[in-house]
């Protein structure tokens, strides 16, 4: 365990090194200390990112509890390294089932966390659906992914979202880097870890053009692949048309690709039939955050022998005419469960997170006069972290001057033409 906790010290000198962003914020905030007081709930894909992340929030003067967001993503040197140190108690590993990830959950809910930072919306289900005696005083809480925005809503819908919640997700500072670059590169990059294959001259098939979507077809084209998109909604799918990418159904890229990515947030995307259209030796890796894009039980029931492990974190399903169809990861996240997943980088994820602390702040210091519900968060949240990004960068900007202000506050043409 002492080496595991060493190599996990490792792991986060070097997310620390690589996150400037986290570095002014522990300078910031552990100062002001805006979250003391606060037994604050992390859920999320703990790795070195996440634990750098798990440490500013303790400098602002939470106390931290966390957990992980998916069975196969927690990486269990960096939860020891964490739960060694004050104010942080970790509730994670590596490989658990469900019903082991779900006790997670509830041993961290035991700590009666008063404001959550969440991934898929999964630990705030969980309280609001079987810890409800914990919602008497409870905050609120910040979203960063697609599936946990929609599923936020979803309780909204339902009535069942009695405190505010932050969409962090649909801020510009999120989506258009995280979804976008991170999801991009790193499901591309470690897909291609996993496989040792080479991407230059492939059919890659992506199902959704959201801006997870954009990005891993986008990247994957400059990787030198021939690149199709499947989508279920007509602007996004002209989107992709216009962006120069092969715009067709499901069952057709079936018949096309050679390697299959999902992308969409929903289920059985891919399912039996598009296995039987499916060419020999056909690779199928899901980017969205729960394992239900690809249907693995449908393929499981198509396959003549039971699947073996063609190569670490690819499973083989032969089928009954010999065509062998292989999926990555018991299709989990691509980027984050594939035996050597590292995640999003960690330029990425300093913005990401920081989003999240940034916006935590915020809700907290607002919370009594927000109406419960989901929140866009304030441009001005938003603007406060691109900046600091850009001054970790060294990057500079230029200002309006008073005769530019006073032309874009101007609405009558004797003011607009200066006259």
């Amino acid at each position: 365990m002492a080496a595991d906790i060493e190599q996990g010290r490792q792991k986060l000198a070097w997310a620390r090194e690589h996150m400037p962003v986290h570095a002014a914020l522990r300078e910031r905030l552990g100062h002001s200390r805006p979250l003391a007081g606060i037994t604050l709930g992390v859920c999320s894909h703990v790795e070195a990112k996440t634990g750098v992340f798990v440490e500013t929030l303790a400098a602002a003067g939470a106390e931290v509890v966390f957990t992980g967001s998916e069975p196969g993503s927690s990486q269990d040197d960096v939860v020891a390294a964490l739960n060694e140190q004050d104010g942080i108690t970790g509730y994670a590993r590596r490989g658990v089932s469900e019903a082991e990830l779900e006790a997670l959950h509830l041993q961290a809910l035991d700590h009666g966390p008063t404001f959550i930072l969440d991934d898929a919306a999964e630990l705030t289900a969980r309280l609001v659906h079987q810890r409800p005696a914990l919602l008497d005083g409870f905050i609120g809480m910040c979203e960063q992914t697609t599936t946990g925005v929609q599923r936020l809503q979803a309780m909204a819908r339902a009535d069942a979202l009695p405190f505010p919640a932050y969409a962090v997700n649909n801020t510009p500072m999120k989506h258009e880097f995280d979804n976008i670059h991170g999801t991009g590169e790193s499901s591309l990059t470690n897909l291609l870890l996993t496989t040792n294959l080479l991407l230059a001259g492939k059919r890659v098939v992506v199902a959704g053009f959201g801006d997870c979507g954009l990005g891993i077809a986008g990247k994957a084209r400059a990787l030198g692949a021939r690149v199709a998109i499947t989508e279920i909604e007509p602007r996004q799918a002209l989107r992709a048309h216009m962006a120069g990418f092969e715009v067709m159904p499901m069952l057709e890229a079936a018949a096309w690709g050679e390697i299959f990515i999902t992308t969409t947030g929903n289920r059985d995307v891919i399912r039996a039939e598009h296995f039987e259209a499916m060419a020999d030796g056909a690779l199928l890796a899901n980017a969205g955050h729960f394992n239900v894009e690809i249907d693995a039980e449908a393929l499981a029931g198509l396959s003549v022998e039971p699947p073996h492990e063609a190569r670490p974190g690819i499973m083989e399903y032969r089928l009954a005419d010999g065509r062998r169809l292989h999926l990555v990861c018991e299709g989990r996240l691509v980027n984050l469960a594939t035996p050597t997943a590292m995640g999003h980088p960690a330029e990425v994820m300093d913005q990401t997170f920081a989003m999240q602390i940034v916006a935590a702040c915020h809700l907290v210091e607002r919370a009594a006069g927000l109406e419960p519900g989901v929140h866009p968060v304030p441009d001005a949240v938003d603007r406060e972290v691109a900046e600091l990004k850009l001054e970790t960068l060294g990057i500079g900007l230029d200002t309006l001057t008073e005769s530019q202000q006073r032309f874009l506050d101007a609405w009558r043409d004797d003011q607009i033409k200066g006259v």
